[in-house]
């Protein structure tokens, strides 16, 4: 150490050379609170003898990422000026943060594309977004084959499912979603009623009304504006759950208990909306209808015999089915979607917000896509 000098407790960082100047020692605190000083001493420091050099850091107290940069520009400095830089007597507690700084440092500067305008980087974007949803696309499709291999192995090994997980997931997605399904679809019933009739009016057909409300929501409307909601619901919900899990390291315990995050937080998640969402639908098919049916009452003077003797022959079972059957398809979509973008959470609370928005996006666009198949397919079957 130079002259015989020792670190005080609190004293101002600085690095000073040993009487053969081939060893410079780290002082005191290397820290921010210190930098402006810190600075000020190594800028002054001498040119060292030509040769190796080593630095001492035995003796440093205190080191923070901004102690930890200006260490490695002073050792940037002196390669720069022919010199090899030997590190020696560095604390285990201070091991982590210079390895990490030195990883940086190693890697250099990240390349910096400045922001373009004009044809071809609206061109560029939109073949960045291409390639980002087909890669998306690949890695949802490769969850959902996970998510399938998981729920084959537990209906051969029924032991493996976890009745009160599925049964909890049963309460949150289905009773508890009951007021909120049923009241939004009386509602819609109502709109749609008001707006049929208000055109059919005008052409002597205003008992079609009936008619028109009860096939639109038992085969699309029902199902459709069920998983929307659900989607914002259940399946944001599920992604926030995960993802806070994944920030505060509770699926990293799993995997270091043997669990598997997919049986014991997806799986029952699935199966639950998968069991929930048809009840759903069928709840939101007939408080729909029955908002139509106050509505016809008190718009179009019917009564509520003639309301039902219409519906009835308008509606039948298997238009019922056809709504029906959507809704495990849906429930699959939403449910994978939404713990998917969960486990895809960072460990930080943005990603969690990022991510939850961009599932109720994605469940939605998924459904309203499958809604568009479905159509297509029984269109050509004739149903």
């Amino acid at each position: 150490m130079a002259n015989g000098a020792t670190a005080q407790t609190g004293e101002t960082g600085r690095l000073d050379p040993t009487d053969d100047g081939r060893v410079l020692q780290a002082l005191g605190r290397w820290t921010i609170a210190e930098s402006a000083a810190l600075e000020r001493g190594l800028a002054r420091l001498g040119p060292p003898p030509a040769g190796p050099l080593t630095i001492d850091l035995s003796e440093v107290e205190a080191l923070d990422t901004a102690g930890a940069w200006m260490l490695f520009r002073a050792m940037a400095r002196l390669r720069a000026e022919g010199h090899e830089i030997d590190l020696r007597g560095v604390q285990a507690r201070h091991k982590p943060l210079l390895d990490i700084v030195a990883r940086i440092e190693a890697e250099g500067p990240r390349d910096f594309h400045p922001a373009r305008s004009g044809p071809l980087a609206a061109l560029e974007r939109l073949g960045r977004g291409a390639f980002d949803a087909a890669r998306h696309g690949k890695e949802l499709v490769n969850f959902f084959g996970l998510v399938t291999i998981v729920f084959w192995r537990t209906v051969l090994q029924p032991r493996r499912l976890r009745p009160k997980a599925l049964v909890a997931q049963i309460e949150a997605t289905g009773l508890d979603a009951l007021p909120i399904v049923g009241l939004l679809s009386f509602l819609i019933g109502v709109v749609l009623a008001y707006l049929m009739s208000d055109q059919l009016i005008e052409f002597g057909a205003e008992v079609y009304t009936v008619n028109i409300i009860g096939l639109s929501i038992t085969r699309e409307i029902g199902v459709l504006l069920t998983a929307i909601m659900i989607a914002g619901r259940s399946g944001s919900a599920f992604t926030a759950q995960i993802g806070t899990m994944k920030v505060t390291e509770e699926i990293d315990a799993m995997g270091t208990l043997g669990l598997d995050p997919i049986e014991v937080l997806v799986l029952p998640r699935v199966l639950a909306l998968m069991i929930t969402l048809p009840i759903l639908t069928l709840w939101s098919n007939v408080a729909g209808i029955l908002g139509g049916g106050v509505m016809t009452v008190l718009a179009l003077g019917l009564t509520p015999e003639q309301f039902v003797a219409q519906l009835k022959g308008a509606v039948g079972l298997d238009d019922f089915l056809v709504g029906l059957v959507k809704a495990p398809v849906h429930a699959y979509i939403i449910a994978m979607v939404g713990c998917y973008e969960g486990l895809r959470v960072r460990r930080t609370a943005e990603s969690v917000g990022r991510q939850t928005t961009l599932s109720v996006v994605e469940s939605i666009f998924l459904v309203i896509v499958a809604t568009a198949g479905f159509a297509v397919v029984f269109s050509i079957l004739g149903i």
